[in-house]
Formats: C-alpha cells, sequence, structure tokens
C-alpha cells in the first residue's frame, strides 16, 4: 500500500482520526515518514500545522529535553476550532491543566502529589485486590457462555474498577465514568462522541469537572483516606490546588488510568488470536508474562501522540524547528522504528530488549505505568491457564482518535476451564 502513499499524504494520515481505525493504513503512513520523511511538517486541513516526529531516537530527545520542548501550550493535536476553544478557557482559568499539560518546575511539585499511590509499596499492597478482580472478570468470561465482546464486557471494566477503586469513588459511579471516558477519548469516533461539534465535545470535560468539584467539596470536609482525599487536601507552597487543577488531576487519574490499560488488555488478545504460536508459546512458559506484557503494550501503543512546543529556534535530524512551532511525537512510529527493533511488525513474546515509548520517556513517564502493568500480567496470569481454545467470532473494530484509544470491539468465541 505505501508503494501508492504520497509522503504528503502520510503527513495527512496522522492527523486523521479514520487512519487509527485502520492499522494497515496507518503503518504504512508512519513507515514511508520514517524511511523518507522522519521529521515532517504537515498542514492539515482544519488544523494548524505541525511537525511530526517519527523516529525512536527523535521522540526520546523531545522528551529528554522538557526545557526546550515544552508542553504548553499545545499538548495534545486537536482542530484549530478546538485550540481556539482552549485558548478561551485558558483565559477564562477554565483549561484542563492535567499532569501532561504542565511543564516543570509546576510538573515536579504537582506529580508529587500522587507519586507514592504508585510506588511498588502501594502496588504490592493492591495485588491482592487486583488478583480478585482479574479472577472475577475471567469467571465473568465463563457465565457469558463461551462467547463476547471482550472489549465492552471484560477490558473495559476490570481496569475502571482498580483505578476507581483507587480514587475511592462509589461503585455506583463507575457506569458514568466509564461514559464520561469514553466520551472524552472517543470524541472524534461516530460511535463513541457525544456530539459533533467541538462544544458538544468539551461538555463531556465539563461534566468531569462538575463531578469532581462536589468530590473535592465532600473529601475536604470528610478525608477517607483514599486517592482522591490525598488530592482534594494536597498543598502546594502552602495553597491548596484550585478547583480547576484539583479537577484536572483527577481526570487524568480516572480516564488514562483504565482506558490505556483496556486498550492493551483487548489488543494484546487480539494479537495473541492472530499469532497461535504466540499464544502456545506463552501458555507454555508462564514466565515470559512479563515479556509479554510490555509486548503487548508496544504492539498496541494507546497514547498515539503528544505534543510539544518550540521554546526557542532548534533543529531536529538537521531540520530547522522555529520558536514556538509544534512538533507531534507519534509513538505508534517510534514503537515500530527499525532501527531499534528487530522485525519490529512480529508480535513476539519473549521480546527482550523492548525498548518501547509507549508510556512516554523523560519527566513525563507515565505515573502508572506499575499498576498497568500489574493489571494486564493479572489478567492473563488468571485467563491463559483456564483458556482452551479462542478465535474471532467477527470483526474487530477500533476507535477513530489521535490521541488515546485502541479496539473499541473485539467479538471472540471460546472454552474456558
Amino acid at each position: 500500500m505505501s508503494r501508492t502513499l504520497t509522503v504528503h499524504e502520510a503527513g495527512l494520515a496522522v492527523a486523521d482520526p479514520r487512519a487509527y481505525a485502520d492499522e494497515e493504513r496507518l503503518h504504512d503512513a508512519l513507515s514511508l515518514l520514517r524511511r523518507e520523511s522522519p521529521v515532517h511538517r504537515v498542514e492539515a486541513p482544519g488544523y494548524n500545522p505541525f511537525w511530526v516526529i517519527t523516529k525512536h531516537a527523535d521522540v526520546m530527545e523531545v522528551e529528554r529535553d522538557n526545557k526546550l520542548f515544552l508542553s504548553a501550550p499545545r499538548t495534545l493535536l486537536s482542530t484549530a476550532e478546538v485550540d481556539e476553544l482552549q485558548r478561551q478557557q485558558r483565559e477564562q482559568g477554565m483549561e484542563l491543566r492535567t499532569l501532561v499539560h504542565m511543564d516543570d518546575p509546576q510538573h515536579r511539585v504537582v506529580r508529587a502529589i500522587g507519586a507514592d499511590w504508585f510506588r511498588p509499596k502501594a502496588m504490592r499492597a493492591m495485588q491482592e485486590r487486583i488478583d480478585e478482580l482479574a479472577r472475577q472478570y475471567v469467571d465473568r468470561m465463563v457465565e457469558l457462555g463461551g462467547e463476547c465482546d471482550f472489549v465492552r464486557q471484560v477490558a473495559v471494566h476490570y481496569p475502571l474498577y482498580v483505578i476507581l477503586s483507587l480514587l475511592g469513588l462509589p461503585e455506583s459511579d463507575f457506569p458514568r465514568m466509564l461514559k464520561l471516558t469514553q466520551e472524552l477519548f472517543g470524541g472524534q469516533d461516530e460511535e463513541l462522541r457525544r456530539g459533533e461539534s467541538a462544544q458538544e465535545q468539551m461538555a463531556a470535560l465539563f461534566d468531569f469537572f462538575d463531578y469532581f468539584n462536589a468530590l473535592t467539596t465532600a473529601r475536604r470536609r470528610e478525608p477517607t483516606g483514599d486517592l482522591a482525599s490525598a488530592i482534594a487536601n494536597a498543598r502546594v507552597d502552602g495553597e491548596p490546588l484550585s478547583d480547576v487543577d484539583t479537577a484536572s488531576y483527577y481526570v487524568i487519574i480516572a480516564t488514562a488510568g483504565h482506558d490505556t490499560t483496556s486498550a492493551t488488555i483487548a489488543g494484546g488478545l487480539h494479537a495473541l488470536i492472530e499469532n497461535p504460536d504466540q499464544l502456545r508459546r506463552l501458555k507454555d512458559d508462564p514466565s515470559l508474562l512479563p515479556l509479554a506484557t510490555d509486548e503487548m503494550i508496544r504492539w498496541v501503543t494507546p497514547v498515539k501522540e503528544f505534543m510539544r512546543t518550540a521554546s526557542a529556534d532548534t533543529e531536529i535530524r538537521g531540520v530547522p524547528i522555529a520558536e514556538g512551532e509544534a512538533v507531534l511525537l507519534s509513538y505508534p512510529s517510534a514503537n515500530r522504528d527499525e532501527d531499534v527493533f528487530t522485525d519490529p511488525f512480529r508480535f513476539d513474546v519473549g521480546r527482550d530488549p523492548n525498548k518501547h515509548l509507549a508510556f512516554g520517556f523523560g519527566v513525563h513517564y507515565c505515573l502508572g505505568a506499575a499498576l498497568a502493568r500489574m493489571e494486564i500480567q493479572a489478567l492473563y496470569r488468571e485467563l491463559l491457564p483456564r483458556l482452551d481454545s479462542i478465535e474471532l467470532a467477527g470483526t474487530p473494530r477500533w476507535t477513530a482518535t489521535t490521541f488515546v484509544g485502541g479496539l473499541k470491539h473485539l467479538p471472540v468465541r471460546y472454552t474456558l476451564g
């Protein structure tokens, strides 16, 4: 397919949500850019211009130099219309400001608020609960009678329960959180989005804010020893976080904390179905599970991009980047870079080393990386010994997105012991 794709068309694909729902098209485009234009200027209709960075080494270089390349003000790829809405919200003090939007020194201070909840000691304390939930969802697959949509009936719920339990949210609110997350991350997908206009899509974010503002008030009045209480009562330089920054902290934990993991769990199962030799290999040698988990993460790469803005004139791979210009870091491309990964389009449950960048790199390395790995391993540690057979029962479908996503439907037929 790439033989008929021009470099210009490949660049446009990076800004097309539909390309991320068509893996062949996406990777043809990214492979072409890596070969012929690894630092490529994109001027896509409806978007402000940007440079797309497709090589693993260059993505690492940009992430490493967080003083030259800033997260603000253009953190994610959005349409020019959304960019303008966000500019207006920034002026009004109503802009979403999560950890991924912040730069140092603010980023370092705010990140520390939740860091202890994701350290190894805290993760070990959660292991029993995560293992219990993994058993429940594999048992649920048995109850479903040997056929299910693995995404909708298993993968989206299991990590949701983990992260919202960590926050301390009531189980009765979990369905609402799932719907809001899907609307927020699925704003470019016809099936998942709330509406077609930018205003309608931003409404999901404001619904999050309303919910979490009420939660902040409750936790400040009566702390309950959970992560939500730690965020609500955190102080920076002796002052509590603003309502917007507090709500933003909840949003990034509640959304990124489960949507990315569910995408990896579902995409990992699809990869095992499509590569039965690797499924047999993993079943025969469970000690490979940690390596297989990172291969699933590399293979799916649920976070598709972050953007950085140059704070001074510079260059990448000899290409001049002017102060104020934005660069898009393409993680799916970096994670299939032929210079780093041997046979990168082969799914290999024993891949070692595996220098994927799916969790980012540098100061913005994913806060919940250890938790995500623990959840994925727990589910497959429970599922694989009980799995006698599995096959597709329909056509898998991916989310149209340029930010976070993966499979939105995975119909499977299986026998479980």
